[in-house]
């Protein structure tokens, strides 16, 4: 089984912290690398996958993205403008849900990057999503060969790539690389207002319908202002 995802959820709304001082006067998503900012370079990814309508949240700084995207036609851009309240990563998804439609959507960090291998792992990801098992099927990258990920991993994947969590203490050989495929029914019973999505992650794992898809490629943890000279470094050696 598999899905063809027409829209994608971009989420573009954080504060971008960790990536000062680079986004005292920037958002974090139009922070370039390689000549192009992070959110282009997801937008991209987007396109040739064949999606036709990202909607991207804005909170930070929104007037600059909304700016940079408007000339976006593949996919074209639809605005879930936050920039009144703070909605966390679940909550944001909950606000654009109208817009997203009925069925399965591409989920992506605005700011994640990764240098696909043979066949784009978007493409991938759609035709390993089985709605029947899954509600989300996340693109896992292992810890060991990514670029800039220093952390303990955030799962176990079984053979058949269900997902367990890693409990405390533990290092797991997976971490999520910011890109998956949910399925809209999955916030049915979604508080409203602001929460993190990684309790509908959990909430999907105690149900056995959390999975995972092995990223072919490299991915980049483009977390802080070092880490963007590295992703340069990896993206440009991948295009020579």
């Amino acid at each position: 089984m598999s899905v063809q995802p027409a829209k994608a959820m971009v989420l573009a709304a954080g504060l971008g912290l960790r990536m000062r001082p680079l986004t005292e006067r920037m958002p974090k998503p139009l922070v370039q690398v390689a000549g192009r900012a992070l959110l282009d370079h997801v937008l991209d990814k987007l396109g040739d996958a064949g999606v036709s309508e990202a909607i991207v949240n804005v909170h930070y700084l929104p007037d600059q993205i909304i700016d940079h995207v408007a000339g976006r036609a593949k996919p074209r851009v639809t605005i879930s403008d936050e920039r009144d309240q703070v909605l966390g990563t679940g909550g944001g998804v909950v606000k654009a849900l109208p817009l997203l439609g009925e069925a399965p959507f591409f989920h992506v960090n605005a700011d994640t990057m990764w240098i696909d291998g043979v066949r784009p792992n978007l493409a991938r990801l759609a035709e390993a999503f089985d709605p029947a098992r899954m509600d989300i099927l996340l693109l896992m990258a292992p810890t060991t060969s990514s670029i800039g990920y220093n952390g303990s991993g955030d799962y176990a994947m079984l053979p058949d790539g269900a997902l367990r969590k890693r409990k405390e203490l533990q290092v797991v050989p997976f971490v999520y690389a910011g890109a998956a495929i949910m399925s809209p029914s999955l916030f049915a019973d979604a508080p409203r207002g602001e929460f993190s999505l990684t309790r509908m992650f959990d909430s999907a794992n105690e149900k056995e319908r959390l999975f995972g898809l092995r990223l072919d490629g490299v991915w980049m943890h483009v977390g802080t202002p070092d880490a963007v000279h590295a992703a340069e470094e990896a993206f440009l050696e991948s295009v020579a």
